[in-house]
């Protein structure tokens, strides 16, 4: 639930780090408020960026509020986002997990294939629809591409199972990652709406079909050996992929993400970029990395500039299941994906075990830590 850009405090300027958080900190609040405390169960990384996106466009900060003390601050008080543009992340996170948990359920996923689970999980994905769909009539935007994507998804997972993969009747990779890709794309858009940039529809649209495409192929790549394992779909294994050939379009993607984030009218670009350009990149190292490949030619762990690589090809951690998985997997949920256990850090690449990050939390470091046009972007990331 928690998303593909995972930006680490050791490889983000600091400023732009304390931004992050106001936005994910605000986002949580905003389901909370709404929706009421489980509804927290569904912030979202990736939802996050529509909210990213909206303050981006915006020649001035967009205002914050007092938050009380968290756990996850050190039960500190922060300064949270508080506008439109946080509301629509917390819209958009609403029906993507509705649509997740219909998913599960409709495949009949580990614990989902039991009937009293499966009908809570359908109860829940039904309210959550519903809230997303209330609050995103507020903000004018349809929500149609999104409560649609779910349907057309298992509608297109469900056609190859007549036919094999490659076979002209059965949906190539494409047409698989389209309703994402449509799904993102109107989300995206629909940040020139509230921020006032109608000229940033088209670039904001292309910008979220390369990031649609980004997510649905690195979760297929992530999933990959767990889905042949226990027979669950797989867009990759459905459509005679190989990782080499996915590692292809996952490149092709982030080229075609970055140059629709270039052609974008931002006064504030730094966590835009920060997080469009650069965490984008690194999540599909990771994932290949973790995949057992970089599509590169080079073994794991041993690819040159790939910070998600683990050293030395170490294996991962296996989850040791029972009580201390699932308080885990609890704290992991309470935290917005903040904590990680050990075998979960191993699975998703944690920059701060595999890469040295040590100084990139100051100014001096500041170009590589977001890179714009011009190789740097320190300008806008308000470091201190």
């Amino acid at each position: 639930m928690f998303g593909i850009v995972r930006p680490c405090r050791h490889v983000m300027c600091k400023g732009l780090y304390a931004d992050w958080m106001g936005h994910l900190c605000g986002l949580c609040l905003a389901l909370r408020d709404e929706h009421g405390h489980l509804s927290r169960l569904v912030t979202n990384y990736d939802g996050l960026l529509v909210s990213v996106l909206t303050e981006a466009q915006s020649p001035t900060s967009t205002s914050r509020r007092r938050a009380g003390p968290c756990a996850l601050r050190g039960f500190k008080g922060a300064d949270v986002v508080e506008s439109e543009g946080v509301r629509l992340a917390a819209s958009v996170s609403l029906l993507l997990a509705a649509g997740k948990v219909s998913d599960h359920v409709a495949d009949g996923d580990g614990v989902y294939a039991r009937r009293p689970v499966a009908a809570g999980a359908t109860r829940l994905a039904g309210r959550w629809s519903s809230a997303g769909t209330a609050m995103a009539g507020t903000l004018g935007f349809d929500p149609t591409p999104l409560t649609a994507a779910a349907d057309r998804q298992t509608l297109l997972e469900r056609a190859p199972a007549q036919v094999p993969p490659r076979s002209s009747a059965a949906p190539g990779l494409r047409e698989l990652t389209g309703p994402t890709e449509d799904a993102v794309a109107a989300a995206f858009a629909h940040t020139a709406v509230l921020a006032g940039k109608p000229h940033n529809r088209e670039a904001l649209e292309a910008a979220g079909r390369g990031f649609g495409k980004l997510a649905h192929l690195i979760d297929a790549v992530e999933d990959l050996a767990d889905d042949r394992a226990s027979g669950a779909y797989n867009p990759l294994a459905a459509t005679g992929t190989g990782l080499d050939e996915a590692r292809r379009h996952c490149d092709a993607a982030h080229a075609e993400l970055r140059a629709a984030v270039d052609e974008l009218d931002l006064p504030r670009p730094g966590l835009t970029r920060a997080l469009l350009v650069r965490e984008t990149g690194s999540a599909v190292s990771r994932a290949f990395a973790t995949a057992g490949t970089h599509g590169t030619g080079h073994p794991p762990g041993h690819a040159p500039s790939d910070p998600g690589a683990p050293p030395g090809g170490r294996p991962p951690k296996r989850d040791p299941g029972g009580l201390l998985s699932l308080a885990c997997a609890a704290l992991t949920c309470c935290t917005c994906g903040l904590y990680r256990p050990a075998w979960d850090e191993d699975r998703e690449g944690s920059f701060c075990e595999r890469f040295d990050c040590s100084g990139y939390d100051c100014c001096g470091n500041c170009c590589s830590c977001c890179p714009g046009e011009d190789g740097c972007c320190c300008d806008g990331c308000g470091c201190d």
